[in-house]
Formats: structure tokens, sequence, C-alpha cells
């Protein structure tokens, strides 16, 4: 009995530390964000990741060319790095789905991406590897996506491995 205490206590004490945000919080908010709305042609983006001691290990620019083909949007992503190493390109395939979710693939994407909009707010789930010196690991995003106004909006990524965040990514969009 000892013992399941200690894993009872182990296993709540590890669910608080991954980041959670409850959708729902943000239906009423306006204005309603449209991902092929927003992503349809030319959007500028510059961004950042930080580790778990708030470090800056990336700092990079992104050029995303989005276009629309029915009920799916293609992402074609360029980007450039000031600080730190990355992809140099990621091609998002996303369809919207009849019931208003999304689902995406990518080529550096494990599996298919998730996606469903609250009001002004986004979420987008996938898993990646990432590779760090000589090591690849396996981590999930949970992408969060706050339309401001028709041309510009924000985004919160949480980089979370083994129920922790290990790393978060923050992301200014802006259409051309």
């Amino acid at each position: 009995m000892k013992n399941f205490l200690w894993i009872f206590v182990i296993v709540v004490g590890l669910s608080g530390c991954a980041t959670s945000l409850d959708g729902q919080r943000y239906l009423s908010i306006e204005p309603s964000f449209d991902l092929f709305q927003f992503f349809d042609g030319e959007v500028k983006a510059w961004g950042l990741v930080q580790n778990r001691d708030g470090e800056v290990i990336q700092k990079f620019e992104v050029d995303i060319q989005g276009s629309i083909m029915g009920d799916q949007i293609t992402l074609d992503e360029t980007f450039q790095y000031a600080v730190g190493k990355g992809p140099a390109k990621r091609a998002w395939r996303i369809v919207r789905l009849d019931d208003g979710q999304y689902r995406g693939t990518a080529g550096d994407i494990l599996g298919e991406a998730v996606g469903s909009t609250y009001g002004n707010a986004f979420r987008w789930s996938y898993r990646m590897d990432i590779p760090v010196d000589d090591t690849v690991y396996e981590v999930s995003f949970e992408d969060w996506f706050w339309v401001i106004d028709d041309r510009r909006l924000f985004n919160r990524s949480y980089i979370q491995k083994f129920g922790f965040d290990v790393a978060e990514v923050t992301i200014f969009m802006e259409r051309l």
C-alpha cells in the first residue's frame, strides 16, 4: 500500500508539469480565427525558442506562402536562423474536415497533426523528432495561436517530453 501511495503522489505531481490550456475559455473572444483566411497568401513570422531555464536557444524568421485548393491549405515555410539551427524548409498540408476540425502532415512531423478552433484561438498538436547534440528526442508540440486582428497573430508552442514542458516557442506572425 505504501508503494501505491508513492506512485500515486508521483503521477499526480508529474501531471501538473506540462502546460495545458482550456480552449473553451476563448470561444466568445473576437475576432474569430479562420486558419485558411489568415494563411492564404504571404505571411512573415519572427520567433524564438527558449529552453526550460528560459535561455534563448533559437531565434528565427519564417517566410510562409499559403495556397488553398478546396478544403486543403498548403503552407510552404522557409526558415532563417540568427541563433541556433533547425529545418530550412517545411511544407504543411492541412485539411479542414466537415466537423470543423483540422488534420495535417509535414515531412518532419511524426504521424498526423490535429487542430481545433476556439473563437479567436486555434490549437494544433503533433509529434516530432528533435535533434539535440548527438541524440534525437521524440517530443510533443502543443501550439496555440491567438488572432489579434485580420493581419496579425501570436503563437505559443509548448514542447513536451514525458509530461514535462522542456522548451517554449514564441512566434509573432503578420500577413503581408
